[in-house]
């Protein structure tokens, strides 16, 4: 028996598919027998999973997908309970968090192996090995223990996303996964892409899938759209990909195939790749139902841009052109802004505040994430002077687990050695009067009195530029509910 464990990640009613463990049962249905047990639908993931391996003659698996931040926490506790309860259990861990923090993750006594990267053909080469007495150096990828020494298998062979079988949907509670918000009233969760080409020193993703991308074909992405609404009804859908426009071919077929759909759905993308594609492609990706577009802004200073390597043609002023096409388009841009970076956290701030108002001036559709730095092992500067300033991530997996890294892998916690509280308390109040001038059009229960009533009390501090201690919009928000998308999506 394998189980499949997904930590929790995310607020209640907020669950999205666990597309990583389900593309990982999609290798599984029909070879082995599978259980998916999710931390965001299971109130007791732990018991679930020792249920699931009670009675059960062949090798019990637990394989764990894992994020930074309250993944990590939920993954501790459940496999510090399953090993005390079942030693016998061999404790697999793959994800975006164990690939940046392998050797951390095995010096773990509740980590048997972790998988780096991509991780189907491998999960299927160490079941194989394990059941059947392969050898484990054989396994790409793999990071185990041997002789008391922690080896780190090379990579093996990537699979083109194509070649992998479809998704088991019939096998999980779909119904559970379908939620209503901005852009549709059963939207779901899709990916069509794994890893990113590019190679941004504040993001691992590029590191995690050596800076290849690999995606569904136009006609295997509208497939699965087609699936998904006759079979679950689903009218809407967010792409979770890294990146979802890298190509814009692939992008503009898929557009057309799915025009007499409508369907809404959102995606995320560079703004350099986004502004390179023609208008055709614009109106093809509006007609198909594009409602949204996540791009990373970073910051209004390109000189700070260079710093974070964001490559190709990054600059300001593309940041402003895509707001600008974006409501030509009648599409909602959404972008997210990295503040207080080494050596110099409060050097771009002002700079930054300042480009964001030009946005909103351009766009006021425009949602605006703010976000500080933390670091990820990454290449690149950003990462080398924040090792010079004596950051250091955790050496063990119970330091990772503790409330102060979770918060801080969120972008939103203390601890960081150059951050003064004075970077996120300007951000903090800058955010408290940027939403309440503008407020967010994501949130349907946001309701036209409030809105108005946000914007009355925002409107005299955002003219003036007065954003000190904003305590009458904190508490505003409070009473209106506000749902800040940084924090709570859409």
């Amino acid at each position: 028996m394998i189980v499949l464990f997904n930590p929790i990640s995310t607020s209640p009613g907020k669950q999205p598919l666990p597309l990583s463990l389900m593309a990982l049962a999609a290798v599984l249905e029909g070879r082995y027998d599978w259980q998916l047990v999710d931390g965001n639908i299971d109130t007791d993931p732990a018991t679930a999973i020792l249920s699931a391996f009670a009675d059960r003659r062949s090798t019990p698996i637990l394989a764990v997908t894992v994020m930074p931040g309250p993944q990590v926490a939920q993954a501790v506790s459940v496999c510090r309970t399953v090993r005390m309860a079942r030693p016998d259990v061999a404790i697999v861990w793959g994800g975006y968090f164990p690939t940046q923090h392998t050797d951390t993750v095995m010096l773990s006594p509740l980590v048997d192996y972790v998988i780096r990267s991509q991780g189907e053909a491998p999960l299927l080469q160490l079941i194989d090995a394990l059941q059947r007495g392969g050898a484990l150096d054989a396994v790409g990828g793999l990071s185990w223990t041997r002789n008391g020494s922690v080896v780190h298998n090379p990579l093996g062979h990537m699979t083109l996303l194509d070649e992998l079988p479809e998704l088991p949907y019939h096998r999980v509670p779909m119904a559970k996964y379908l939620h209503k918000n901005y852009l549709g009233h059963r939207t779901v969760a899709h990916n069509t892409s794994f890893g990113c080409p590019f190679a941004c020193s504040f993001c691992a993703v590029g590191t995690m899938s050596h800076r290849r991308w690999l995606h569904h074909s136009p006609a295997r992405m509208e497939a699965a759209m087609r699936h998904l609404q006759k079979t679950y009804g689903v009218d809407a859908v967010q792409m979770h990909d890294m990146d979802f426009f890298i190509s814009e071919d692939r992008t503009a077929e898929f557009a057309t195939r799915i025009s007499d759909m409508d369907l809404s759905w959102w995606a995320l993308g560079r703004v350099d790749v986004l502004m390179g594609y023609s208008d055709a492609t614009w109106r093809a990706m509006q007609t198909s139902g594009l409602k949204m577009i996540f791009s990373g802004a970073e910051s209004g200073s390109d000189a700070q841009l260079a710093a974070m390597n964001k490559g190709g043609n990054a600059s300001s002023s593309l940041t402003l052109a895509l707001a600008r096409r974006a409501r030509d388009h009648n599409i909602i841009p959404e972008f997210s802004f990295v503040l207080g970076s080494p050596p110099d956290p409060l050097g771009d701030v002002p700079t930054t505040f300042e480009f964001i108002r030009k946005i909103k001036a351009i766009n006021p559709a425009s949602e605006i994430v703010l976000y500080t730095y933390t670091p990820v092992h990454a290449d690149g500067a950003l990462y080398e002077k924040a090792t010079e300033m004596n950051f250091a991530f955790p050496n063990s997996l119970e330091e990772f687990a503790s409330p102060a890294w979770q918060k801080l892998s969120m972008r939103r916690g203390d601890g960081i050695p150059w951050m003064t509280r004075e970077v996120q308390r300007r951000a903090r109040n800058f955010e408290r009067v940027l939403n309440a001038f503008y407020p967010t059009v994501t949130d349907p229960r946001l309701t036209g009195i409030a809105r108005a009533l946000l914007r009355a009390a925002g409107g005299w501090r955002y003219a003036l530029r007065l954003y000190g201690a904003p305590y009458e919009l904190r508490a505003l928000h409070r009473f209106t509910h506000y749902q800040r998308p940084e924090t709570t999506g859409f």
